[in-house]
């Protein structure tokens, strides 16, 4: 990228570290205010005393600090710095603003405009994984694999993946100017895009030739489980002989909705289980009461990440699934969210994750079976028409041998 580019290098950790970056000011500035207010204080930072070791700096920051600043800004950047110094890109502190919109984006209804982001947590660049049709991103020009640089003049590179998405919503009919960086021209574009009510499809599907059935799982949220359920029942009432689940790009999401969904699909046995730090194990079983004996295939890519690895992995531990296409993203860890009483949370990582098989694949993902890398020419494309879809044509490849 150009020099315009600013990467992240390093975790945010309040506050109380930025204060202080030059050592001579430092000096200068608790001596001043030893004179002031005695040794006591002093004493107190000096044997580790967090809670008077906070006023003091903060009665540094009143007394000296040359600009304008908001103390509620401060606080929240305390609680922040505590969280994110755990060095953990998926351990998070929202405040009550953020829990909100993090809450209405798990719900698959929001005000926004239409897209799907993923973010490359090595160095926090956001990325557009996928457009969707007839929506204000699109009609903007806004195309899969543009770099999101700056919404409404801040840029967002290296900041929390909830926070920057935040930025991007909005008031119904209101524009924000989104700064985009577009490899393909190699140069920024800056798109002024409307703001729309946007009922997010998590699950699309369509008949295909010979008696395939195609479903397209974009996200795992409360309302995905039940869309899935209703696809297969259509797709095979309408005599689907087989079925190819299409989870590229899908970033993941919710727990109980990937095994809401298994559970309509697997036999009786374990889903997926966890392991957390005190070795204990949490596992969740699929009883069989519906197994779904029919040929599937499952297309998977880079951004197939988090619950679209538990789905891929079971199906593929339980030879329900061909996978088709390349390496999933690799996230092997659950994150669990604890509101507080102020209306604020706290997202951290609880636990590691394994198939049924025992593999937890953190940092290395989930091989296809058969590996097909999506054409180049298509990679940027809004909308693939199936019958330039190379990999999907290998997914109907594959089922039409197994129907067979």
């Amino acid at each position: 990228m150009q020099n315009k580019t600013k990467f992240f290098t390093g975790f945010f950790v309040g506050f109380i570290i930025a204060v202080f970056l030059s050592v001579g000011a430092n000096v200068i500035v608790t001596q001043h205010l030893i004179n002031r207010q005695g040794k006591k204080t002093e004493e107190a930072v000096q044997s580790n005393d967090t809670k008077t070791k906070l006023e003091y700096i903060g009665s540094i920051i009143s007394q000296l600090y040359l600009e304008d600043y908001d103390n509620e800004d401060l606080i929240q950047g305390a609680y922040k710095g505590l969280v994110s110094s755990l060095g953990d890109p998926y351990s998070v502190y929202y405040t009550e603003q953020e829990y909100k919109d993090l809450m209405e984006n798990s719900s698959g209804v929001y005000c926004g405009i239409g897209v799907q982001v993923s973010q490359n947590m090595q160095n926090g660049i956001i990325t557009v994984s996928k457009v969707f049709k007839d929506c204000p991103g699109e009609e903007a020009g806004m195309l899969p694999g543009d770099v999101i640089y700056e919404v409404a003049g801040t840029s967002v590179t290296g900041m929390e993946l909830t926070n920057a998405v935040a930025l991007i919503k909005g008031t119904e009919g209101t524009y924000v100017e989104i700064v985009v960086f577009r490899e393909s021209i190699n140069d920024y574009v800056t798109l002024n895009v409307e703001r729309r009510k946007v009922e997010q499809p998590t699950v699309e599907y369509e008949m295909l030739s010979d008696n395939i059935g195609y479903i397209l799982l974009s996200g795992f949220e409360e309302v995905t489980a039940k869309q899935f359920k209703n696809a297969v029942d259509s797709l095979m009432s309408d005599g689907a002989k087989g079925i190819v689940v299409d989870v590229r790009d899908n970033p993941g999401g919710l727990l109980s909705s990937v095994n809401d969904i298994l559970r309509y699909i697997l036999p009786k046995g374990t889903m997926v289980y966890t392991i957390d730090k005190n070795g204990k194990k949490v596992t969740y079983d699929c009883d069989g009461s519906h197994e779904l004996d029919i040929p599937m295939a499952v297309i998977t890519n880079g951004n197939s990440a988090s619950a679209a690895e538990i789905f891929s992995g079971a199906l593929k531990d339980y030879n329900k699934a061909t996978l088709v296409g390349t390496t999933t993203f690799g996230k092997g860890i659950v994150q669990s969210v604890i509101p507080l009483s102020d209306g604020s949370a706290v997202k951290l990582t609880v636990s590691k994750y394994y198939t049924p098989n025992g593999v937890n694949i953190h940092g290395t993902g989930i091989a296809p079976d058969v590996e097909v890398e999506l054409d180049e020419e298509l990679k940027y494309s809004v909308s693939i028409p199936h019958d330039k879809d190379n990999q999907l044509q290998k997914a109907l490849e594959v089922l039409k041998s197994k129907m067979n």
